[in-house]
């Protein structure tokens, strides 16, 4: 095989030896025939007679010459430079039904709290800090969910024309499934006095059979369980705030699968997010707990979640990753056995008209 010597000559120019470049055939047979092939006017080259002594001497090769490896199989991993990322809608699909048998039972823990919320009459909302510094604002939840529903759906379309979708929708639906998870079981263990004086609540019926519940149910899906639809009016989901969970949310999708030079929109939603969390408070849609709460558990589900997924090491669970010891480990292997890295920022249309006019947008 031809093998390639680089060195500078006095001149600073480079010199290259190399026995396939003086038409000598007698090159590729072995050291002796390398010798003989190297050009009249590279004779005397201190380097390259210092390569060939060298060479002749014990046939290793030095750190100049250059490696090439033919037939090479690519990594698992890797191929042609980029992860292995094998999109399985699937399981996005599995993602979305973790997600919806969630937000089933969020709605129905409400249903049922519903029932055992504090008498309104006999127990004022409990003392807060941000309460005793700002006045209520009852419209101000209005704007909170206003703003939920702009990012929801701004997003939704970001991730729909990112290039791995799935791989993202996937993560997107497991990870608010986990979150709506715990935050029913947070709900459920625990009722605070409702923190507003103003804000409407259906009277109880003093029964939680399982038909009620199930109308309750249907009438807070009916409204996408937001309160600005007019559908929900029942009280004591309070630990963890939700609205705090979506707007929180958003950002980090946001600005873990935008185009990083996009600041600015990673600044609007920053923005969107801080001003609708304080809306909530104003509103006294929340106490602050429940804020402070919700933004920590989603904002270190979503770090953990994207830690284990851009680190194959991490993957493996192990007595020294304690990351792995997470109860929900076993579902993010699940999700991500076929994910090999980090997921690039790359975008296409995905339709398939008129993108047969369109050339493909891949931007990192």
């Amino acid at each position: 095989m031809d093998t390639t010597l680089s060195a500078t000559g006095a001149e600073g120019q480079p010199l290259l030896c190399n026995g396939a470049a003086s038409g000598a055939s007698s090159g590729v047979g072995g050291t002796s025939g390398l010798h003989h092939s190297w050009p009249d006017h590279h004779a005397s080259c201190a380097g390259c007679d210092e390569y060939r002594n060298r060479r002749d001497k014990n046939g290793d090769l030095l750190a100049c010459d250059t490696v090439i490896s033919i037939g090479a199989a690519a990594s698992p991993v890797e191929r042609g430079g980029e992860p292995r990322l094998l999109q399985e809608k699937w399981k996005t699909l599995v993602a979305f039904t973790f997600l919806s048998a969630n937000l089933i039972l969020n709605l129905t823990c409400l249903a049922y709290v519903h029932e055992r919320i504090p008498d309104r009459a006999k127990f004022p909302p409990l003392p807060d800090v941000f309460f005793d510094l700002f006045p209520p604002l009852d419209w101000a939840l209005d704007v909170s969910e206003s703003i939920i529903i702009f990012c929801i759906w701004s997003t939704l379309g970001l991730l729909l024309i990112h290039r791995y979708r799935w791989i993202v929708l996937q993560r997107v639906f497991f990870i608010m499934g986990l979150l709506y998870f715990m935050r029913s079981i947070t709900m459920f263990v625990t009722q605070v006095p409702v923190a507003s004086t103003t804000y409407y609540c259906s009277p109880k019926a003093n029964s939680t059979n399982p038909l009620l519940i199930m109308k309750r149910v249907a009438q807070l899906l009916s409204g996408f369980g937001l309160s600005i639809n007019g559908q929900h009016t029942f009280c004591g989901d309070y630990i963890y705030s939700g609205h705090t969970v979506i707007l929180t949310l958003a950002y980090l999708v946001v600005r873990e699968y935008s185009p990083q030079r996009c600041k600015y929109l990673h600044l609007v939603y920053l923005v969107l997010s801080a001003v609708g969390i304080l809306m909530v408070l104003l509103s006294r849609g929340h106490y602050t707990v429940d804020v402070v709460i919700g933004y920590y558990v989603t904002s270190r589900v979503f770090w953990i979640y994207h830690t284990l997924a851009n680190n194959m090491s991490l993957k493996v669970a192990s007595q020294n990753n304690y990351l792995s010891r997470s109860w929900w480990f076993p579902l993010f292997s699940y999700f991500e056995k076929n994910v090999g890295g980090v997921v690039p920022r790359q975008y296409e249309w995905p339709l398939p008209w008129p993108r047969r006019w369109l050339p493909r947008t891949r931007i990192s």
